[in-house]
């Protein structure tokens, strides 16, 4: 038996990097899922490549009318749902004296609002098949390393992201004080192989005054105890594990997947 056989998961942010691999894992242990994300063609392409299993649907998180079709797609195609994972995510890498309000509504739209929309839109959903689930549905939140320490290259990257995990411990206490059976977690990534990271890299050594994202990149691998970055595979793995009944005691935690680098 695989640990998540039978249940039913909507990933946002799906079609690449860490979304894609937890779709990939999650398929690998037995469940069904939703790829969300507004990259059409990569989002198809990492469907089909799922088999049967897998469903891509647009969507652009800051809209709720997004959010509602894509529950609605989940419970239509799959009869049930049982496990968010609000994975969308962006970072701009401006400083705050660079970054313009328009800037940081961006921001907030992906991060902060697409979280809460995700949470709201999908809580009925989860609700009823959490009653019926020997241990609950879940809730996982992508929060970073930046959500718990200050970040050099966006302070206001970190702002949010503190936010989700903040709020991830707020609606886990919320949950379980009306009886509902659904368990809310974040996980935290230290620096990861992604395009994302990509930007991270390039920001820093812009805000150093440099071109060198190489110089950079070793730097940032000089940080690391365990001295190499994340795979996305290793976040999805953190994800799939919050996502199973093999966290079934756990609700309102935070699991850092860093490396170490917060142990510093």
């Amino acid at each position: 038996m695989n640990r998540l056989d039978g249940k039913v998961a909507l990933i946002s942010g799906g079609a690449r990097g860490i979304g894609a691999e937890t779709g990939r894992l999650m398929v690998a242990a037995g469940a069904r899922v939703v790829l969300g994300d507004v990259r059409d063609e990569a989002g198809r392409e990492t469907a089909r490549n799922l088999g049967d299993a897998a469903l891509y649907v647009p969507l652009e998180v800051s809209r709720e009318a997004d959010w509602t079709a894509a529950v609605a797609t989940a419970v239509e195609r799959f009869g049930r749902l049982d496990i968010l994972v609000n994975n969308a995510g962006i970072f701009l890498g401006k400083s705050i004296e660079e970054a313009t309000l328009a800037d940081w509504q961006r921001l907030c739209a992906v991060n902060l609002t697409g979280v809460f929309l995700g949470t709201k839109s999908a809580l009925p959903a989860l609700v009823d098949s959490g009653a019926k689930s020997a241990h609950g549905s879940a809730v996982v939140n992508l929060s970073s390393v930046a959500g718990l320490v200050g970040s050099t290259a966006d302070p206001l990257y970190s702002l949010t992201k503190g936010g989700v995990a903040l709020f991830t411990k707020s609606a886990a206490l919320e949950f379980a004080r009306k009886g509902y059976r659904v368990r809310v977690n974040s996980i935290h990534p230290g620096t990861t192989r992604t395009d994302m990271n990509d930007v991270v890299l390039a920001a820093r050594a812009h805000h150093l005054g440099s071109n060198d994202i190489e110089a950079v990149r070793r730097q940032a691998l000089e940080r690391i105890p365990l001295g190499r970055m994340a795979s996305a595979e290793d976040i999805a793995r953190g994800i799939v594990f919050l996502a199973s009944d093999d966290a079934a005691f756990m609700t309102g935690a935070g699991l850092v997947v860093d490396g170490g680098i917060t142990a510093q």
